[in-house]
Formats: structure tokens, sequence, C-alpha cells
């Protein structure tokens, strides 16, 4: 008996995703150079985290709608800030960047007004705990360290899958991994979306859910060549069908959990949740169209040998299935 949400696909289904493999393949490398120059044509707008700005922390009698203070501060000049509760939900952490033409000093003064300005009201006092101005040397230390926790992912990625499939597989598996991190990158330069810290963790997220997805299938495709006798297109078509099912429910449902974060998360998660959502949707679609095609192309085509363990003589290979 089947139910439903199980079997949202039927796992008989035989849809040729290897026919469309050069069309598929071809569509990804485009949206990956058109993000790749957005990245460097337009670049970032980058947040606090990264170009330097003030970090105010106010103390409140009770607390006030986060997008009141948003929207007040708006009006006296800072666009982009940042404000969240953390403690009992009185307490508040601001982050500005200067307005044009502020140094240090007086930007720190300003935001200190411009923040009691917008959270002070009747009958709720406001104090300041913390108001200090964060240098772009600090921003530029994150950048950096952003980027070699992106570097660790992708060489411990790239080592876990050699080891527990093969060299093919790893590699088919990063270039897949940092095509979607390109995109969900270059989606935030083209669309001019605040960069910051959220936005980089829901990036490393991505990396993570899209790798899980396409060793799913990976799985899949290893069994199926010590077990089916077919050519290798055969097998990788076969193996993308029988997974197809989960990988959509899987996605589904991970995409409505960001979802939520989107809507209920607040402006200072709106960004990761961004990140994640369109990181979900290029993930799924590039373990369906782009990581098992690039296993029939070149150096990565992979054969049935490629997966057996190695066999003492020829005699014995050719017993195999």
């Amino acid at each position: 008996m089947k139910i439903f949400p199980l079997t949202l696909l039927p796992n008989d289904a035989n849809i040729n995703f290897m026919k469309l493999r050069w069309v598929s393949i071809a569509v990804a490398a485009l949206i990956m150079f058109v993000a790749i120059g957005a990245m460097f044509t337009r670049n970032f707008n980058f947040a606090l985290d990264f170009t330097g700005g003030n970090l105010v922390e106010v103390h409140l009698d009770k607390a006030i709608p986060l997008d009141q203070v948003r929207e007040r501060l708006a009006v006296d000049g800072y666009d982009s800030a940042q404000v969240q509760t953390y403690g009992s939900g009185t307490e508040l952490l601001i982050r500005l960047q200067p307005r044009e033409g502020d140094a240090s000093a007086s930007a720190t003064a300003h935001a200190a007004a411009a923040v009691m300005k917008a959270v002070s009201g009747e009958g709720n006092n406001a104090k300041i705990l913390r108001n200090e101005f964060v240098g772009p040397q600090v921003g530029k230390e994150l950048a950096l360290n952003g980027l070699y926790a992106l570097i660790f992912v992708i060489v411990g990625f790239l080592i876990y899958i050699a080891f527990r499939f093969e060299w093919k597989f790893a590699v088919a598996a990063i270039i897949t991994t940092l095509h979607d991190v390109i995109v969900v990158a270059g989606w935030f330069a083209i669309s001019g979306h605040e960069f910051d810290l959220t936005v980089l963790a829901g990036i490393l997220s991505v990396m993570g859910y899209s790798i899980n997805d396409t060793i799913v299938v990976f799985d899949r495709v290893r069994e199926n060549f010590r077990s089916m006798r077919a050519d290798p297109e055969t097998i990788l078509n076969k193996s993308i069908n029988q997974t197809l099912s989960r990988t959509v429910i899987t996605s589904f449902v991970a995409f409505l959990t960001v979802v939520a974060l989107y809507i209920y998360g607040g402006g200072s998660l709106r960004g990761m949740a961004e990140s994640q959502m369109l990181g979900i949707i290029i993930g799924t679609l590039s373990s369906i169209f782009v990581a098992c095609p690039l296993l029939t192309l070149g150096i990565l085509k992979v054969s049935k040998q490629d997966l057996l363990p190695k066999a003492k003589d020829e005699a014995a290979l050719a017993r195999r299935p």
C-alpha cells in the first residue's frame, strides 16, 4: 500500500535526464558565469560585519517592535540598520553603518543619538550599555575568516567523498557544490541585497545541503553499478529516477522550514533565510541535472571498474555482474 506523501513520484519513474545532460550542463554553466560576472562587475553590498560601523547595546524598560526601530533609524539616515533582541527581550543589539562623511568619533556620537531617538518613548526609558565603533580592519578579518571556512569545507568534502566513493565522484560533487555556492552568492551581487555574516552562514549551510543531496544520488549510483548490467548512462539515469521522490520531498520540507524563518525570523535573519531558500532550489536541481551528467564527460566518465573493489586478476573481474 502506497502512502501519498512518501511516494510523491513513482519509484519506477523513467525520465530520461541523461538525454538532457548537454542542455542542463550548458544552462548551469551559463547561470554560473552570469553570477561570476555579477560578482566582479557589481560587487556585494557588504554589511557592517565586513565594512565596519557602530555597535550599540540598549536596555529598555519594556520591549518594542523591532521593525518600528528600523523604520525610525531609516528616517534618520541609517537605511540598513540591523536590530535584534537578546537576553530578556528588553535588550537590543543594533548595528549601524556610518553615514556618509562621518568619522569614527562623530559616527559614534551620531549613532548614539539616533538610537536613543528611535527607541525612546513615553513610559519607556532607554539606557545605552555599549556604543563602540567597529573598524574596517575587523571587517577584513571577518571576510578572510569566511574565505578560510569556505576552503576548509571544500577540502573536507573532497577528502570525504574521495574516501567514501572515488575521486571522480569527489570532483563532480565539488564542482556541483561550487556551482550552487557561486549562484547563490551571485544572486546577492545582482540583487544588491545586504551581504553579512548570516548570509555567509546561509551559504555554508547550502554547501552542506547540496553535498548531502548529491551523496544520496551517488550512493544509489554505486549500488546500481554493482547490481545492474547496463551502460553507465542507463545506470546514472535509473539512479536519479529512483531517488527523485526522496529528493523532491526532502527539499520541499526544508524549503518550507526556511520560508517560515524568512517570514517570522525578522530582518536580522532574512538574508540567511534568503540564501538558504535559493540554495535549496539550486542544490536540488543541480543534484539532478548537473552532478550525475558530469560523470559522463571526459576524465570524469565513470565505469563499473571505478566502483568495484580491485580484482586480483582479470578473470575475477569478468565474473562480477
